[in-house]
Parts: C-alpha cells; structure tokens; sequence
C-alpha cells in the first residue's frame, strides 16, 4: 500500500500489482479497503494483475484513505483518482468504476479528454436514485440505523448467503468504514446524475452487469450502454462474484489484448518478426551529474526512468534494456513506436515546463527484423535505430525511411533532414524528423 496526497489534502490510500498496460480500479463505495481485499487472496486480482498493471484506490471516507473527510462530492472524489495518477506518474489509463464510483469515472472522462484510453463500468448506473428506488435496496435504506441488520441483509442481497456465512463479509464490510462513513457517503451519492454526460463519453467502454442483483439493475445497464456511443454490454447471471473469467475475457477483448491466467500471467515478450526499435538518450547526462552530485543527479535518473517505463507500457513497448542514461525498446506496431515516442516527449517537456529539473532526451527509430538472442536484440536494424538517436539534439525524434513509409496515410508529419553518414554504414542513410510539438 501507498499513499498520495489530493489536492485538497486529503490522503488517498492505493496498491499496484501486476504488469502491462494499466488499468486503475475505483471501487463502489462505502465499501472498499484494498489492503484487506487483496491480502484475503482473491481470483479476480490474480487474473487482472496476470494481465495488467493494476492500481486500486480507497475513495476518500473508506479503507486506509482519510476518513474524516467534509467533500465526499463527484468533484471531491475525483481529486482522488488524480492524485493516485499523478503519483504513479501514469499519464494514460483504462478505468474500471464499480457501482457507485461510476458517475464519477464518467465525469472525470467528460472533463479530462485523452487521459482515460477505455472504460469499464462495472454493476453501476447513470443516477444513483435509480439503484436507490429498487426494492431491496429501500428495504436495506430503512436499516441503516441497525448497522449490523444493514451488513446482514446486505450481504445476503449481494451474494445470496445466510447469516454464518455471511459473518466473515461483514467483519470485511466494518473495517472498510464506519456507521457515521456509511451514512454521510448515501447521503453524498444520492443526488449523483450523469445521464447528461453519457454521450459525451468518447472512450471505447464494457458495461458488465450481473443479472442476480436485479431487474431494475439490468436495465440500468442496458440505459448506460445505449447512450454510451462506442460501448458494448455484457450480462452474467448469478451475484457479483460469479463468472470472473467471463468478466476478464470481456475487458481482455475491450483492451484489444489477449487474457492469461494467474499460472502463465502476461510478461510482455518481445514478439517475432518484423519490429520497430526505438533508442532513447538523455542529452547532457554527464554534466548534470556533475552538476548536480551523484545523490540529486541520481534522483533525476529515476525520475527519468519512471516515466520512460510507463509511457512505454501505456503504448505495449517492451523495455529490451536500460541503457543507464537510455533506453533501448521493441515494438509490433510501428505507429505504436512513434506516438510513444511523441508521447516521451511530450512528457517531459511538460515536466520541464511545470519548473521540475530538464530531462532532455533525444529518440531515434527504425524498423526491420532483429535478431533475437537471449532476451536481447541484436543486428543491422538495431545497430542503425541507435545510430540514428545519436544523430540527434535534445527534444528531437529522428526516423529511418522505413519508419516514414510504414507510417504513410496515419496523420504523423516528417520533415526530410536529408541523408546522413552514420558510423558502420558505408552508404549515406536518410533521416526523417517527426513533428511532435503541438
């Protein structure tokens, strides 16, 4: 577990686990306590972290997060998810909302165009109202003021079980947050209404839905995926902790990615065939360190290497080896290599610009069919993509010819810097410089 600081100073409570591209959790609230759910061993964080990074969060009043907290608004709650992003410096992410967190995940979409890449919104709704008028759950608002009939009868409406069964549930229900929490969050969420936004919602989005909570929950979903534009629905019978596979095959398929299961997680292989290397190097790396002492120098490394793995990982990059002031990496997809290169640079010029230490990195791609050897890559293709970024100034993309033509007709514009000597190739080799600034 660690912690991040909201900008209205409230301390957000989240964990990670897993590799590849992210994925970042906001549970339902009032209850959630990661710590505690992920440490009770659960399959369905097995499965996810055998297949993404993954990040889940205590919303503010629940779990290890603060608990006395006065805005438990959409806005308030919001502030939660950028400050886990922010400290993990995860600049683009796919974002699953469960039940009462999903207004605000479709809120935060709507108002922060580009951050959020796909959407899951898991058993939740456009108007909380809706979820409120369903019987069981105004049988279950007439309880609050009995805490311990509320977790029982909960219990039950959620999974179905009796009251021994349900004990360890509702011991796991009262660490994640108190009678007074509970009551102030129904109060809060009551009121939240999206429906306005919905098509307004520009990210591929997965409504899953599982048909034992009730009718009226079914067709909550069924509203949420006809006014979501790009969204597609999936029901699944039973309660909210059957079909998991099902539910990991259905984000799988969202993400465009293939679902592995907990024994053969994913490990992000470099992948066969024809691939687009891509060289990083930091411009001045040595008279910063002498600059700065080896303590900060080294400070500004690791920054430096955060933030380079995960725009590599937000683009299915696979890191070949770090290069201690760089970074050599594969890709399948030869536009995936250049908006990821687009995207380092854009990175750190605006870390830079936000008054942080420069990082000033120069990148050089090509495309071709490498040899493979040991988890290495070696051969003309590699050789000449580092040659290229050696080539270059600070704050600059170059390309090889092959990198250019492969990317004709995707919107990415070139300029021709003419042929160039490159060491170890006899004949001149002409580079191209790809237009990042905006």
């Amino acid at each position: 577990m660690q912690y991040a600081t909201a900008a209205d100073g409230v301390r957000v409570a989240f964990g990670t686990a897993g590799s590849g591209p992210w994925i970042v959790r906001a549970p339902s609230l009032p209850f959630s306590h990661c710590q505690l759910e992920w440490s009770g061993g659960s399959a369905f964080f097995d499965s996810l972290a055998a297949n993404w990074s993954v990040v889940q969060f205590d919303p503010r009043g629940t779990g290890l997060s603060d608990r006395d907290v006065a805005d438990l608004s959409i806005a308030g709650r919001m502030l939660d998810l950028e400050a886990v992003t922010a400290r993990l410096g995860i600049e683009r992410f796919a974002l699953h909302a469960i039940g009462w967190s999903g207004p605000m995940a479709i809120t935060y979409i709507v108002r922060n165009p580009g951050r959020v890449t796909h959407l899951v919104l898991d058993d939740s709704q456009a108007r909380v109202r809706d979820f409120m008028n369903i019987p069981q759950v105004r049988a279950l608002d007439q309880l609050r003021g009995e805490w311990e009939s509320f977790l029982e009868f909960l219990v039950f409406t959620l999974y179905g079980l009796g009251r021994e069964q349900a004990a360890p549930i509702v011991e796991y229900l009262k660490q994640c947050v108190t009678q007074d929490g509970a009551q102030r969050i129904f109060d809060a969420v009551r009121g939240d209404d999206v429906t306005d936004l919905l098509p307004l919602v520009n990210v591929p989005t997965l409504v899953v839905q599982h048909s034992g909570m009730s009718l009226q929950s079914v067709d909550n979903a069924r509203f949420l995926a006809a006014n979501i534009p790009d969204s597609r629905l999936v029901i699944l019978e039973g309660g909210v902790r059957d079909d998991t596979d099902r539910v990991i095959a259905a984000i799988a398929d969202l993400l465009g990615t293939e679902a592995h299961s907990p024994e053969h997680p994913h490990t992000h292989q470099a992948p066969s065939g024809v691939r687009t290397i891509l060289f990083t190097d930091m411009v001045e790396h040595t008279a910063m360190m002498e600059r700065l002492g080896d303590a900060a120098g080294r400070e500004v490394l690791r920054e430096h290497e955060r933030v380079t793995r995960e725009v590599l990982r937000s683009h299915g990059g696979d890191e070949v080896k770090s290069l201690g002031d760089g970074f050599m990496a594969s890709f399948s997809s030869v536009i995936g290599a250049v908006e990821c290169a687009i995207d380092l640079q854009r990175a750190f010029a605006r870390r830079e610009e936000a008054g942080a230490e420069p990082i000033r990195i120069r990148i050089g791609l090509n495309a071709g069919e490498p040899i493979e050897e040991g988890g290495d890559l070696f051969g003309a293709t590699v050789i000449l993509a580092s040659r290229i970024a050696a080539a270059g100034s600070a704050g600059e993309i170059l390309a090889s010819d092959v990198v250019r033509a492969l990317c004709a007709g995707k919107g990415v514009m070139f300029a021709d810097r003419g042929e160039n000597v490159l060491r170890g190739f006899e004949d001149p080799v002409r580079i191209y410089e790809v237009r990042w600034r905006e």
